[in-house]
């Protein structure tokens, strides 16, 4: 993780969610780790962010965005 914060960083972005514009804030690390997870599976970040939300009940869909990242990327880590 870079030191000197910018992971940290919160951009906000436009996406095209289900027909509609919506902006979504997250920490820099999110959209990059978001964007990898997309191109894993074949899909745009947009389109990834719509199955999110599709699946997101009550919750934001920044903070169900953060929760799919983090659990993504859990179930890909191994404890040795």
């Amino acid at each position: 993780m870079p030191s000197d914060g910018s992971s940290a960083r919160v951009v906000k972005r436009s996406l095209m969610v289900s027909g509609h514009r919506t902006s979504v804030s997250l920490e820099d690390a999110f959209w990059r780790r978001l964007s990898l997870l997309a191109a894993e599976q074949g899909l745009s970040v947009n389109r990834l962010a719509a199955a999110v939300d599709a699946l997101r009940g009550e919750a934001n869909l920044s903070s169900a965005l953060r929760v799919y990242v983090l659990e993504a990327t859990a179930s890909k880590t191994t404890v040795a």
